[in-house]
């Protein structure tokens, strides 16, 4: 291996097309010691050429470049004294990170040898000693041993791994059945550590300390022990490393693999000496990308070099990340038992062909929602976030996502909701798609909110923030109009769930991604509308109890204020707002008459964007240009009470708010918007 790296180094002066290019799939795993590397390169370059991800990989490639490039520059600027002064602030936080060091735990990593592989095997023994590889010809999850001497390893295409070994065979994925093998391996775990951390379905972090101290035994022990209880229970081997933290647990399992383990003992001078020469990409965390930054930029190969830098370490990087290297330097990582922490999200994802067939990819989502859904209620999860993830023919990534008025779970659900997401990425060609949901309603039963705290959306529709009807309050019959419709839990029923959907859009290349906030919940007053119609049963008896307040408002001098309430029923504005954005707004169905900006109708979010841009830029100078307060419902109650010497008062109110300037409180705002729309 050496050898052929040396190789690779001294023709760097005349270099192959193969040499520059780093993929995933050149990376030594376990059981790939003495693979020719540059062989292994040249088949993936020659496989890939011209292809789609050969494509993608050289732009990636091209971006790492630019980046160790601004990074050297910002290097080559810092003078004397500026790296005088980080070598200070590193040798400062060195001291710091030091005196956290705890070496009163032992932790241990198990590492299941080829684990899906090795399950297979158990299931058809014909399969042992011959190159194998669960997967496709598209994607492999993972090679046994046997094929990975010919470096054949997980996440690499099938049709590569047939170049590199042509005995190869492959077998089918059977989750199933590696979950089956998975539980019973975490039998034997829990005997161990019965709140062990699950880092995937073959590998697991055990804090081992109190059963060494009971049973006066060593991490050596009990990492043999429990190899030996694994094969007796699953019949499958696997690996383990012994060692103060879990950063160096996981480094250590992977020494002595496949069914080894390793112990590091609990002394500061031996973590040290072991990891002084240990190569920087062991360290889970730094991979590909960071592996070339801290080689290309800083000459970084081994972990003891991370303290050496550190001062250029602390100048570049920002504080978190120039405190994990220093950690890393001196061998430092969790040795606390984390707090069980609640699941966030839950997805599915699944890789095929790259195909633009609309049926086809509508089948896929299908699938794919109903395996999210019974992942889902398996766990009694039900949330309100949806993403959907798409990975195009170009391997370009997308995700979308929508923000639902009420939690779901179902199929049907997530269907729909996905269907709208993809149907405005159509046509496209991809190759994976994937679902996740996040926001829980578990979440609110952890932390119950303050149930007199309105949502954003009730606070939008109900018109004043502070408006509420009580029983026995006076009102005019206009003030009856959003609040006996406001539900004040989250599924409001005053909204359509299908048209309140937020939009966020993101970035691929720079993951910036921004919600996009255009106000669609003020923009469907027609569903408050029906949805009063519907209450109208309700809100008569209210009226009806009111009349006779009703008819002497009517005839006391309230007429002013009658007629701006005439003005602001939803049931008027919601007409002029309909035929505003739909007949005046757009020319043809396609031109804007203000700006004349060309839409079709098909970009259904796009148009709405724009619309409200306008909408709001009215707004503005209606707020601007008026003097015109609106008058609350508790004003209206007591002026009907005042005698003539209240308007003199209100009169000079009015004169004090004109002072102010032109800013009005944001209930007022709301309220004006509501009529508006």
């Amino acid at each position: 291996m050496e050898q052929s790296d040396g190789e690779c180094v001294s023709s760097s002066e005349n270099p192959r097309p193969w040499q520059s290019y780093h993929t995933v799939y050149t990376n030594a795993k376990a059981g790939m010691d003495g693979v020719d590397k540059e062989k292994v390169q040249k088949v993936v370059y020659e496989m890939s050429k011209g292809s789609k991800y050969f494509e993608n990989e050289e732009r990636k490639e091209a971006f790492i470049r630019q980046k160790i490039e601004h990074m050297r520059a910002r290097c080559a600027k810092l003078t004397s004294p500026i790296i005088s002064h980080y070598q200070k602030v590193a040798d400062k936080r060195i001291l710091e990170l030091e005196a956290t060091r705890d070496l009163s735990r032992s932790w241990l990593h198990v590492d299941m040898d080829a684990f899906y592989a090795a399950v297979e095997t158990l299931s058809n023994p014909s399969l042992k000693g011959k190159p194998m590889a669960v997967g496709t010809m598209s994607m492999i999850c993972t090679a046994n041993y046997e094929a990975r001497r010919f470096g054949v390893r997980a996440a690499m295409p099938g049709f590569i791994a047939r170049k590199l070994c042509p005995e190869l065979i492959f077998v089918p994925t059977d989750f199933t059945k590696y979950t089956y093998y998975s539980d019973l391996t975490r039998k034997v775990f829990r005997k161990y550590d019965p709140n062990f951390m699950a880092a995937s379905l073959d590998e697991a972090y055990l804090d081992i300390t109190e059963v060494c101290r009971e049973r006066g035994i060593s991490g050596l022990e009990i990492a043999e022990e429990l190899r030996t209880s694994v094969y007796e229970e699953a019949g499958l081997t696997c690996s383990a490393g012994v060692a103060p933290n879990r950063l160096l647990a996981k480094v250590c399992s992977d020494i002595n693999k496949p069914n080894g383990q390793f112990v590091l003992p609990n002394d500061r001078m031996a973590v040290m000496t072991f990891i002084s020469s240990l190569p920087i990409r062991k360290i889970g965390g730094i991979g590909k990308v960071t592996e070339h930054i801290l080689r290309d930029v800083f000459g970084l190969n081994t972990c003891e070099e991370m303290l050496q830098k550190g001062s250029l370490l602390c100048a570049v990087f920002s504080h978190s990340t120039a405190d994990f290297f220093l950690s890393v330097g001196l061998g430092l990582g969790s040795t606390n038992t984390p707090q069980a922490r609640f699941r966030k999200s839950i997805s599915s994802e699944r890789t095929f062909s790259a195909t633009e067939d609309k049926a086809l990819l509508y089948r896929k989502l299908a699938e794919i929602a109903e395996m999210l859904s019974a992942d889902m209620q398996k766990e009694g999860l039900r949330g309100r976030t949806l993403t959907l993830k798409l990975k195009t023919a170009s391997f370009e990534v997308r995700t979308r996502a929508v923000t639902l008025q009420k939690y779901i779970s179902s199929s049907e659900d997530i269907l729909k909701h996905a269907s709208v997401l993809l149907k405005a990425e159509l046509p496209v060609s991809l190759r994976l798609i994937g679902l996740r949901v996040t926001q829980f309603n578990e979440d609110k039963v952890r932390a119950p909110s303050d149930p007199t705290q309105k949502t954003l959306t009730n606070f939008m529709t109900s018109g004043h923030a502070y408006k509420k009807i009580v029983g026995d309050q006076n009102s005019l019959g206009s003030d009856i109009n959003d609040d006996y419709l406001i539900d004040d839990k989250e599924t409001s029923v005053s909204l359509d769930v299908s048209e309140t959907n937020n939009y966020e859009f993101g970035d691929p290349v720079c993951d910036n991604s921004l919600p996009d906030l255009n106000d669609e919940n003020c923009s469907f007053s027609n569903k408050i509308s029906e949805v009063e119609k519907i209450h109208e049963n309700e809100v008569s008896p209210l009226l009806e109890g009111n009349s006779l307040v009703l008819r002497q408002e009517e005839g006391s001098c309230c007429d002013g204020v009658e007629e701006v309430d005439k003005d602001t029923t939803p049931d008027n504005k919601v007409g002029t707002s309909s035929n505003q954005k739909d007949q005046f707004m757009w020319l043809d169905d396609y031109k804007c008459s203000l700006c004349g900006t060309e839409m079709p109708p098909s970009f259904i979010e796009e148009r709405q964007e724009h619309s409200d841009f306008h909408l709001a830029e009215r707004l503005q100078k209606e707020e601007s240009g008026s003097d015109l307060r609106i008058l609350t419902h508790r004003e209206r109650c007591v002026r009907t009470q005042r005698d003539h010497s209240a308007s003199h008062r209100k009169r000079k109110k009015q004169k004090l708010f004109e002072k102010e300037g032109t800013h009005i409180p944001i209930d007022m705002f709301f309220a004006k918007r509501n009529r508006n729309f």
